[in-house]
């Protein structure tokens, strides 16, 4: 038995929201009880105990679409890189590293990653990868990495015929054979989708053969009209829309994640709401490479579940809902917009996401949940209460104010120290990692 009390309990459950001093019991990986610190404490006088200090105590974090891939991007220079658009962006900085991606890059992208994950109170991560360097057994060495670190996480590859049709079929083996790895485990740890990249990446023929080896139950995590040249392409090439396209090839539905959705009219809004299909918005990564703002407004107000995500830009999921808040408001010219949006997509809207891929139920705190809590050092300045909750997460906390973070019942980080690794280790390994695929890339 595990206890987790005197703290400010955020529950995200309807019927007790908020506990002043609030405790949570854990048997197992599961959550037992909640309740009063006092309560519990002699309720369970031989339990573990860990002490919040009067900070708050939160469900784990959701990352609906993030790239491990990405980690090794940070501070590279690459020779000739001068990029204009999105295109040139993806070509010559993100095709370029996936192309030269091998299997210690990728095991130790995946380890740095999850590391930063629980440093940020980060329990649960959709990936969407892509090491066209080497494609086979990729995602396995991300579930080793995901295993060995003990995140929850869902893992597909990114297939795309950019690099030819053998690599095609690779990446799309790649998928099927994880997709019945991850079937086959029962730890509710390890879930699987079929990736892919963009419409403009992906014909007709490759987009068939995709969905001839995804099981019916199995969905489809795919970049949607990020830019307009995806758009432009898809009315070039096939005389529709990219949403139209992927509803006319059977791609949508309750179990897809449409990553970005930037450059969709109303027609394409209708479908993505009467297939029920997934939308998860990524606000720095596209303000940083400038291809717009989604109208996720207007996605919310059609009951479309559209959740947050960093695209691989960050791993503090509180860094990118401070961000979401604010472009909304900047985008739409109104103060008021995205206060009550974005923490729905971040605290509801995720893990709603999750509960389509997850059995155990996470994302809140309440008996029979997953036990993916974490704990931050937060101790407002003024009163916090269930009704302000959220302006308290958005101005005062960060992935930095997390102490502890425990997932699947298991203490995997306290007062700041992760527990069961060599951490130094394995950042040393991840720097030797990263050097090489530098040097591969500029040689």
């Amino acid at each position: 038995m595990l206890l987790i009390g005197n703290g400010r309990l955020i529950t995200r459950c309807n019927d007790s929201p908020f506990i002043e001093n609030g405790c949570v019991a854990v048997d197992g990986r599961l959550i037992s009880e909640i309740g009063e610190t006092n309560a519990l404490l002699a309720k369970y006088p031989n339990a573990e105990y860990i002490d919040a200090s009067g900070g708050v105590i939160m469900p784990g974090l959701i990352n609906a679409h993030n790239h491990i891939y990405s980690a090794f991007a940070r501070g590279i220079s690459i020779t000739g890189y001068a990029p204009g658009n999105f295109t040139e962006i993806l070509d010559g900085m993100w095709w370029t590293i996936d192309r030269n991606m091998l299997s210690d890059t990728t095991y130790y992208s995946a380890m740095v990653t999850y590391i930063e994950c629980i440093r940020n109170g980060c329990t649960t991560v959709f990936d969407h990868h892509a090491s066209y360097g080497s494609i086979d057994g990729s995602l396995f060495a991300i579930a080793d990495a995901a295993k060995e670190l003990g995140v929850r996480t869902s893992l597909c590859y990114e297939v795309s015929d950019r690099d030819g049709q053998a690599k095609m079929r690779e990446a799309v083996a790649e998928n099927a054979s994880f997709i019945k790895y991850a079937k086959a485990d029962e730890t509710d740890m390890v879930k699987s989708m079929m990736g892919m990249h963009a419409s403009f990446t992906l014909s007709d023929k490759t987009i068939a053969y995709c969905r001839e080896h995804t099981p019916n139950d199995i969905g489809f995590h795919i970049h949607v009209a990020e830019g307009m040249a995806d758009v432009e392409d898809s009315l070039a090439k096939y005389g529709k829309r990219v949403i139209n396209r992927l509803f006319d090839m059977e791609i949508l539905g309750e179990n897809t994640i449409a990553g970005h959705c930037i450059h969709v009219n109303d027609d394409e809004l209708d479908i993505i709401k009467k297939t029920d299909t997934i939308v998860v918005h990524n606000p720095e990564s596209n303000m940083g490479n400038a291809v717009g703002i989604p109208p996720c407004m207007e996605m919310m107000k059609r009951g479309i579940l559209l959740g947050l995500g960093t695209d691989g830009y960050t791993n503090d999921m509180f860094e990118s809902e401070k961000v979401a808040n604010i472009i909304h408001k900047h985008e739409l010219r109104n103060p008021g917009a995205a206060w009550s949006e974005v923490p729905q997509m971040l605290f509801y809207n995720n893990a709603a996401i999750a509960a389509r891929s997850f059995d155990t139920k996470i994302g809140v705190i309440e008996p029979g949940a997953a036990a993916d809590i974490v704990v931050s050092d937060y101790k407002p300045h003024t009163p916090l209460s269930a009704d302000n909750i959220d302006g308290h997460i958005l101005f005062g906390m960060s992935g930095r104010s997390i102490v502890t973070t425990v997932i699947n019942g298991i203490v995997r980080m306290q007062d700041r120290e992760i527990r069961g690794i060599d951490e130094e280790m394995i950042l040393a390994k991840c720097r030797e990692s990263a050097s090489a695929l530098w040097q591969r890339i500029n040689s």
